[in-house]
């Protein structure tokens, strides 16, 4: 077999000006790195939190000198990538970064750690580096090394140019994306109950006010880009999709809207605020479409807040026309299909003898919003365990519902303002069969089928109380002769085991140093999922890639696993706490320092995200991220198994 050449692409080149400076003077550290041709090196001066891996100088701290401001990188170039979707500074050839220093002794002793990456142009290959440097003051001479190789962050590198149109033509595709995400499906029904009892019959002024609130939603959006973007670090979103506050007060109201469009009682403002209200003018109803703007803004943003993020970091990186720009672009796609709902109502209500099929419109409406009103307190719920909506309780919700929306569709449940029906019409039949068809699909989810189409909409797989299909299926495991014990191939219990779960029953661990030492006992690489209570896509690639036979059976015996939930609310001891280097603030629960730990050993805050470590903490495969083709997984879980286990001791870029 083949022997891989050891890459050090770039070497480095350390110096102090002048040569022997004395004690009150100042001095400068200059760093330069020759880099091989088609290889470059990251700078130091773009936002940490795009991606790529930022190269970073950390000096020991000692009375012999102190530093005068930060590391400047010399005249870097710039470039746009569509995949990162931000600018990134790098050197090709020659890098080179200064340091002013004070001096104050003459022995002085400089000593720090230069963290880096260098990439190919070629094939997309990223090597990270840390190295040592020192200089000393009687012979004022640098001794820095020139590093080791051990990657431990593979990434791809693109070479789009940069340019505005291109940045915002992605901002649009992904508010189109966003369109599709479960948080913002309930606004649809809001958004026509709430412009159908407009009470305006003048086609013009629905079509202005519809209008409007396109435009409000266009403008809050670019608001939150322009003036919250600096100050939001990289788990604002994940805090706003998982925190249980705005989880259940968006789950009420949306009970509270369903319960409107079943007619108990009809959603008005008090009588004394409407007079007021016409007295003013048209500034009431201004006020009511831009609530109802602030309201979609807010319940998508915790769906959203992922596609949003890659947009607001530009804000974050100090440009102020690009994310504005981007945030009009984004909002634009994501406004256009709630305007057009908005000024469908109007319409409706210039057609003549509407009757009880627009109350069946609402009825329909109000069945949808009930049970995905549910969707918000199953994540609030899995994030704080309080174990209310365990699978089957949610699926056995959701069963009733739809049946009850079936049996709606033929006529055999009726609702205030609903027209007697004497015979189904073709259209409500067909949308009975598939509602029907629906719930029987549900059904074998009580008893543990996977119900895969439904991944990402329903709790995981882990919180059902009883599964049939897994104990069938360890049935004929043990009737095939593969006991219990070998099937586990963890060496302890887990901690945190008691709550937290791997799917298709998988052991594993939710510690990182647990697994990394159960790893390193059974000279196992060590699979990590970095994932999230709620994360959508992380229940999609459980449901669609993990349970595929030729996966499962990988994971199964080839790795140690550890799943580490980012958004787990789980409060740890306080001799457990710590405080990030990253941030500077102190990590006290679960979720806190696995995001951390992902942000700072992977430069990456989006989940799903995995990786294959062998026990010395050290890549074996480069990361993947959501890809529901099976084969790739395989391929990816095959070269980090396949890959050669590298002697040395544990990897400490990481401590708590």
């Amino acid at each position: 077999m083949a022997i891989a050449q050891v890459l050090i692409p770039a070497k480095w080149q350390d110096q102090i000006a002048p040569s022997s400076p004395s004690a009150g003077e100042e001095a400068e550290l200059i760093f330069k790195a020759k880099i091989d041709q088609n290889w470059y090196l990251y700078s130091s001066d773009f936002d940490p939190d795009l991606g790529p891996m930022v190269t970073e100088f950390q000096f020991e701290a000692n009375d012999t000198y102190e530093l005068v401001g930060g590391i400047v990188p010399q005249n870097p170039s710039k470039k746009y990538d569509s995949l990162w979707e931000g600018e990134y500074t790098y050197f090709k050839k020659e890098g080179s970064f200064k340091q002013k220093v004070k001096i104050l002794k003459d022995d002085f002793v400089i000593k720090g750690l230069r963290i880096y990456q260098v990439c190919s142009d070629i094939d997309g290959k990223c090597i990270p580096f840390e190295d040592e440097f020192e200089f000393k003051g009687t012979s004022a001479k640098a001794e820095g090394s020139e590093g080791s190789s051990g990657s431990f962050l593979t990434q791809r590198d693109t070479t789009d140019p940069y340019s505005l149109l291109s940045f915002m033509m992605i901002a649009f595709l992904a508010g189109l994306t966003a369109l599709l995400t479960p948080c913002v499906f309930p606004m649809i029904p809001m958004t026509v109950t709430f412009f159908t009892g407009r009470g305006d019959n003048k086609k013009k002024g629905g079509i202005q006010k519809s209008l409007l609130y396109g435009f409000f939603i266009i403008a809050i959006y670019t608001l939150i880009g322009a003036v919250l973007a600096p100050f939001m670090g990289p788990e604002t979103a994940n805090d706003l999709a998982t925190g249980w506050l705005p989880n259940v007060i968006f789950f009420i109201v949306f009970v509270v809207f369903a319960l409107s469009f079943f007619g108990l009682f009809e959603i008005t403002l008090p009588h004394g605020l409407v007079n007021k209200v016409d007295a003013m003018g048209d500034k009431g109803g201004t006020a009511g479409i831009f609530f109802m703007a602030l309201t979609l803004v807010l319940v998508s943003f915790s769906c959203t807040g992922p596609l949003v993020g890659s947009i607001l970091v530009e804000s974050a990186g100090g440009l102020v026309l690009k994310p504005i720009l981007g945030m009009v672009a984004f909002s634009a796609a994501f406004a256009i299909p709630f305007t057009l709902f908005a000024l469908f109502p109007g319409w409706l209500n210039s057609l003549p003898n509407s009757g009880g099929w627009l109350n069946s419109v609402k009825v329909v409406l109000g069945f949808l919003e009930l049970a995905l009103a549910f969707k918000f307190l199953s994540i609030a719920d899995q994030a704080y365990h309080w174990r209310i909506l365990d699978r089957e309780v949610y699926l056995a919700i959701w069963i009733v519902i739809f049946a009850l929306l079936g049996f709606y569709f033929l006529g055999k449940l009726r609702l205030k303002g609903d027209d007697k029906m004497e015979t189904v019409s073709v259209p409500r039949l067909m949308m009975a069969i598939v509602t029907f068809s629906f719930v029987a699909y549900l059904i074998p989810g009580m008893v543990g089928a996977p119900l895969n189409a439904m991944a990402g909409y329903l709790p995981p797989m882990t919180t059902h109380d009883y599964d049939i299909v897994a104990e069938v299926r360890n049935v004929i495991r043990e009737e095939g002769g593969i006991s219990s014990d070998e099937r586990t191939a963890i060496c302890d219990d887990p901690k945190f085991g008691d709550f937290l779960h791997l799917p298709h029953g998988l052991e594993g661990y939710f510690d990182y140093e647990q697994a990394l030492a159960c790893a390193r006992s059974q000279g196992k690489p060590l699979f990590i999922d970095f994932t999230g209570h709620g994360c959508v896509n992380c229940r999609e690639m459980e449901q669609r890639v993990w349970s595929d036979p030729a996966v499962l059976k990988r994971l199964r015996e080839n790795f140690i696993m550890a799943a580490l939930y980012v958004d787990d609310r789980k409060e740890l001891p306080e001799s457990e706490w710590y405080t990030s280097e990253f941030d500077n603030k102190v990590k006290k629960s679960i979720g806190k320092q696995n995001m951390d730990f992902q942000i700072t050993r992977f430069n990456n805050n989006a989940q799903p995200f995995y990786v294959i470590l062998d026990g010395n903490g050290e890549l074996l495969a480069g990361p993947k991220a959501y890809d529901l083709n099976v084969s790739n997984f395989v391929a990816f879980l095959d070269e980090g198994n396949n890959a050669p286990k590298k002697p040395g001791a544990l990897f400490s870029g990481f401590t708590k």
